[in-house]
């Protein structure tokens, strides 16, 4: 496959446009959920329930990063669906906690603020390959203390959370978006790789859009 200027962002368009659609599917179901007492009281009420969602959601980023390769692009993007419809209902409780009006305020903030990392991630001639390790080190960190938090229920730490979390996602957009257009324009890259590729690049940019959301949501959210 050529990886010219139009092949390379015809394939960035495709990562996009997958990320955006899971991100409308992760939206709609959980709104979805938030709007049914029947569907709250199954996935919040019903014991077992949200843990095995969550456990779900692992098991489905984890099978389909490490099975990519004997996955067809079909298979690898029905799972990909089944995970934004999973994580939906998993965030059916982002509307239960905090005002529709400050969810949706949050989202353009953190539509704006994912585009323009991306944008830089894409256009830069730095390399952002160091940027990696100490990215992946502060992300180890911060999970950590989001684990130790857990049961410290401490006001302070979980500020420190939220502010390390969003500066953390802002520079894995910029990381993850150069990343992934390398390995799309790679010369080896056949046409089923390539959508392999842009399908996991999905997945990536939309874990970081997520994630920066919800860190900005509770620095900036209004609860009810």
């Amino acid at each position: 496959m050529t990886t010219d200027i139009v092949t390379l962002s015809a394939l960035m368009r495709k990562v996009y446009v997958r990320m955006a659609l899971a991100l409308s599917i992760t939206g709609v179901t959980a709104w979805g959920v938030a709007s049914s007492p029947s569907l709250l009281a199954l996935v919040f009420g019903t014991p077992g329930v949200l843990l095995g969602l969550i456990v779900a959601e692992l098991v489905l980023v984890l099978g389909l990063s490490a099975a990519i390769n004997r996955l067809s692009a079909v298979q690898a993007t029905l799972l990909f669906v089944l995970y934004a419809v999973v994580n939906g209902a998993v965030l059916a409780s982002v509307f239960l906690a905090y005002t529709a009006t400050s969810v949706a305020q949050v989202f353009f903030i953190t539509a704006g603020t994912f585009a323009g990392m991306a944008f830089y991630g894409y256009t830069t001639k730095s390399d952002l390959t160091s940027w990696g390790k100490y990215l992946f080190m502060a992300l180890f960190g911060l999970i950590l203390a989001s684990v130790v938090n857990f049961f410290m229920h401490s006001d302070g730490l979980s500020s420190i959370i939220s502010y390390a979390g969003v500066l953390i996602f802002v520079g894995l957009t910029a990381y993850d978006t150069q990343k992934i257009k390398r390995m799309l324009d790679r010369p080896e890259n056949d046409m089923e790789t390539a959508e392999k590729i842009a399908l996991l690049g999905a997945l990536t940019l939309y874990l970081d859009f997520i994630n920066l959301f919800l860190h900005l949501l509770r620095i900036l959210g209004r609860r009810r």
